[in-house]
């Protein structure tokens, strides 16, 4: 490991820190007066001027993490110290670096080589502008816990409303905040996110046009991390991240997404390349290739406890998605022909490379738990194919009721159904072609590798909260799946539409009836996830918010679940 953060330290002394990857603190522990006086000023009466977007910590382990801040001023040179108290009279890493526009004035220092099983706090500054940045705290993992809390969030729009859910996270006892993407939105002002309930709250987005070069993504970064509730947050907690599809493209894959026309918006590749650009310049992540950005997936080992594998299942090698509608005909539905598409060995979701990357992760650890920090629900989610089509539709209601009710008989082994009733239950179709269920077969080959070690897989992106027993197509058991709401994208309540809590009540408990495996869905609410990981089992706990519309809210465990 040390061999390796040498020869990353030495190619980016070769390369001049050019080249937009994370800059590599120096690796040396300030131990006299001296060495502090040299490096350190007096904060005291200094300004928080140019430090608009706060400071974050990133991807702790038991001797590293991240340090970050964006300070708006050409060629400053930033002071930034590292202290194992508040205040700051025992600094055990200093130093200093310059600015630079290449990385949009950001700075991200990877301290290595840390005792572990610290709380350590940081900050930065300049003398020459007499400005400090807040303080703020983050730690170490210890060498091997007996216990780890994970907030888990994902779907963080802006314009949606207030980000009370990154403020409840911030005041948790969560150790790390886990970011499973969609950390912002591509869209203008005024799309998607927006509704007369929020218009008022003055959230537009910035730029108005959607994000398509460099200076977009960069500006709408600058005004996600200008909120001081993900400020705090970032203040507060470190964070582990991987992206989805929102920090480029509405439904991204490998050489597109739903949400980018060549015509009109350019190149993908160079669009792709700009918000991978900029998403590195704001949330730094260690990786193995410091050249390449698109190279997200990764593991950080929680001692012998957790073993968090975080994936990429968009950018670099996801398949094109299926979409459902185009296997209706003139005759019905193309059975055959949508099962052939599905079931191609020529598709994929995480590429040879990252699925055998996968598997050698799982097969050489002895931690206890597996756990995917990934971005999609890979839970089968197989619904009554009349209830899917009817959705958003006239008479879904009623056909969801019949429905119901026939499913409670066949789970009463009622003799008196018939086969027409039966079908009705039992020809279904995937709700989510985008999600794990549009790729089976690298799911498949995944669980086929296992060899007997349980997944606990962590998801996002649906906006509503679920919890999935996972199975294999023979049935065994592999794990379960924990997916968290959103911080403030909408989610079902918005396609119900204007319905009382009873209803909504009624379609969540009817979905947990009808889809085999899913034992719990919520469908209206937003918050996050907090796992609590021993060596015995772990805790999920669904916490929400009661709003998103006003600042002053309440947060609460609306669900949970211990598993073993």
């Amino acid at each position: 490991m040390e061999q390796n953060n040498q020869s990353r330290r030495s190619f980016l002394k070769k390369s001049l820190w050019a080249t937009g990857a994370i800059i590599i603190a120096p690796n040396f522990i300030s131990c006299s007066d001296d060495d502090n006086t040299a490096l350190g000023v007096n904060p005291s009466g200094f300004s928080n001027q140019h430090f608009n977007e706060g400071v974050a910590s990133f991807d702790p382990t038991s001797s590293s993490v991240t340090i970050w801040t964006r300070y708006n001023r050409y060629n400053a040179e930033v002071i930034w110290e590292v202290s194992t108290s508040q205040s700051f009279d025992s600094i055990v890493r200093t130093g200093t670096i310059v600015t630079n526009p290449e990385r949009d004035y950001t700075t991200a220092i990877e301290l290595t080589g840390l005792d572990a099983a610290q709380t350590l706090y940081y900050r930065f500054m300049c003398a020459v502008d007499k400005t400090v940045s807040v303080t703020g705290e983050t730690i170490t993992l210890p060498q091997d816990p007996s216990s780890i809390k994970l907030a888990v969030c994902s779907c963080s729009n802006f314009q949606a409303g207030y980000f009370n859910v990154y403020e409840a996270m911030a005041e948790s006892d969560a150790d790390v905040i886990v970011h499973l993407g969609d950390y912002l939105y591509e869209y203008g002002a005024g799309e998607y996110g927006t509704s007369p309930e929020n218009e008022g709250l003055n959230r537009q987005h910035k730029p108005e046009h959607e994000m398509v070069s460099l200076d977009d993504y960069r500006m709408r970064y600058r005004q996600y991390r200008g909120d001081a509730q993900l400020q705090l947050a970032h203040q507060k907690k470190p964070f582990i991240c991987v992206w989805d599809d929102h920090e480029i493209a509405n439904d991204a894959y490998i050489d597109g997404a739903e949400n980018h026309t060549e015509a009109t918006e350019g190149s993908w590749e160079v669009r792709k390349q700009n918000a991978l650009k900029a998403y590195s310049e704001f949330i730094p992540f260690s990786r193995a290739d410091e050249n390449n950005n698109s190279l997200i997936y990764r593991s950080i080992k929680i001692g012998s406890l957790v073993n968090l594998i975080m994936l990429d299942t968009r950018v670099i090698a996801r398949s094109e998605q299926l979409v459902i509608t185009n296997y209706f005909t003139q005759t019905g539905f193309d059975a055959a022909a949508f099962q052939a598409d599905l079931l191609s060995t020529q598709r994929t979701l995480l590429g040879n490379t990252q699925l055998s990357w996968l598997v050698n992760e799982i097969g050489s650890s002895n931690a206890t738990w597996q756990v995917l920090g990934q971005q999609i629900l890979m839970g089968k989610m197989m619904v009554p194919a009349e209830l899917l089509l009817a959705f958003g539709q006239p008479g879904f209601t009623a056909i969801l009721t019949e429905l119901v009710t026939i499913k409670m008989r066949m789970l009463n082994n009622d003799p008196t159904l018939t086969p027409q009733e039966i079908a009705r239950i039992q020809t279904v179709l995937p709700y989510n072609l985008d999600a794990w269920d549009g790729y089976p077969v690298d799911r498949e080959m995944l669980y086929a590798q296992l060899n007997g070690k349980k997944l606990v897989t962590l998801a996002g992106d649906t906006h509503n909260a679920w919890h999935n027993v996972l199975k294999a197509q023979d049935g065994t058991e592999v794990g379960v799946e924990f997916a968290t709401s959103s911080v403030s994208s909408p989610g079902f309540e918005t396609y119900l539409g204007d319905v009382d809590a009873a209803t909504i009540a009624a379609f969540q408990q009817s979905m947990v009836l009808l889809v085999d495996g899913l034992s719990y869905f919520d469908a209206s609410r937003r918050g996050y996830i907090m796992a609590t990981f021993t060596q015995t089992n772990v805790t999920s706990e669904w916490v929400f918010v009661d709003t998103i519309l006003s600042r002053t809210f309440t947060a609460q465990t609306g669900h949970s679940v211990v598993y073993s």
